[in-house]
């Protein structure tokens, strides 16, 4: 890493943890995208770090810095944060979701002269943004933070009335997607999926990948996968269910698939690092989520020419056209999923061609480039010391 008297800013991206997730890998993105002749960067991760997935970051002169954070507040933890901020002489400090938040104080006591907080998204514990302590803590930090960064209108919407941060202060940044990475199969049609049971070309696979826990909720993906099946019977010729990831919900999605009679349409393929050809080999995508700010793997799947079932939820609904890309239903309501499940399922034109209508909306809007270009904007405007107005 460069040294002191290198004109180029340092940014210290702050995270909770650095691993395999939609928050993290946008973080890789961004740092993979901006120039390096004209940005430095360091990742602090408050807990540990992921080799393997830090190797994702293709700069050479990036460090990824684990802080062994113990639970509970870090508060205890200001001084040794400080001292390190002073140490790495960051000029721009972008803490990202709450957990993070707390190396704000931080900052401002090491004298790093901008700081941007990111909200990506909500977890398990204030799904609805109704936690008053979470409220509490935000509004106790918002002192710290010059500019706030909302991944979508209803987390813009939240941080304007529920922690009264001025519109003047709030910039809303839709995740961009890698459309070169995540791209259908060459040949339009869908390509086998390594060491699946489901690479027949007459089946019809529905799936989705994510990490298997309560905020993601595959078991009601399962349940109403089995429920489609029961109210179309012909379509358990030739429909199957791919679940990919791994995680404290697993165990449940196989008992749900064994109690309804479906164990051997449902494929759980465990984590794994070929994403973009598992999306390849998929021909519908879903994402049951209870809660979501802007989905990455929303993007992936539409960028990978799927088209796309989902809950309305945190931006789901910003990022796809109702009816026309895919289609949105109410959170936890499996009855609605299942209805969806089958229509799609029945239709695979029609399916097919909201895939295609879905990769034309992600060149249009969501590309990597828009995403960088408004991030380094941002960044310009704190640095520049100029009023974000």
């Amino acid at each position: 890493m460069a040294g002191a008297g290198d004109p180029r800013p340092l940014v210290a991206h702050v995270v909770y943890r650095f691993a395999v997730g939609g928050l993290e890998n946008g973080v890789v993105n961004l740092i993979n995208r901006m120039p390096a002749d004209r940005w430095r960067h360091v990742v602090l991760s408050l807990t540990d770090v992921d080799a393997a997935f830090a190797a994702r970051i293709t700069r050479d002169d990036v460090r990824c810095l684990a802080l062994a954070k113990p639970p509970g507040q870090g508060f205890r933890q200001w001084p040794r944060w400080t001292r390190l901020l002073r140490e790495l002489r960051p000029d721009l400090v972008h803490t990202r979701n709450l957990a993070a938040l707390e190396m704000q104080p931080a900052a401002w006591a090491a004298g790093v002269r901008a700081r941007v907080h990111g909200e990506h998204g909500r977890d398990i514990e204030d799904m609805h943004g109704t936690s008053r302590r979470h409220r509490w803590m935000r509004r106790l930090h918002r002192p710290f933070v010059q500019h706030w960064v909302a991944l979508s209108g209803e987390l813009e919407g939240y941080l304007h009335d529920a922690v009264g941060v001025p519109a003047a202060r709030v910039t809303r940044i839709c995740n961009g997607v890698d459309d070169r990475r995540f791209a259908p199969a060459p040949d339009g049609g869908r390509q086998p999926i390594a060491g699946s049971p489901f690479n027949d070309p007459r089946l019809w696979l529905l799936g989705t990948v994510g990490r298997m826990q309560t905020v993601k909720a595959q078991p009601l993906l399962v349940q109403a996968f089995a429920q489609a099946l029961r109210e179309r019977p012909a379509l358990a010729e030739r429909t199957r269910l791919v679940l990919v990831g791994d995680g404290p919900l697993r165990a449940e999605c196989e008992m749900r698939a064994r109690e309804a009679g479906i164990a051997p349409l449902v494929w759980l393929a465990g984590e794994r690092s070929d994403v973009p050809d598992v999306m390849r080999g998929l021909d519908c995508f879903a994402l049951p989520s209870l809660a979501e700010g802007i989905s990455n793997t929303i993007l992936e799947a539409m960028a990978s020419g799927l088209p796309v079932l989902a809950t309305r939820v945190g931006g789901n609904a910003e990022l796809l056209a109702d009816g026309e890309t895919g289609e949105i239903v109410p959170p936890g309501d499996v009855a609605a999923l299942a209805s969806a499940i089958g229509r799609w399922a029945a239709d695979p034109a029609r399916a097919a061609a909201a895939g295609q209508a879905g990769r034309r909306r992600v060149e249009r809007q969501f590309s990597l480039g828009a995403m960088v270009a408004a991030y380094e904007g941002v960044y310009r405007r704190v640095l520049g010391g100029r009023a974000m107005e």
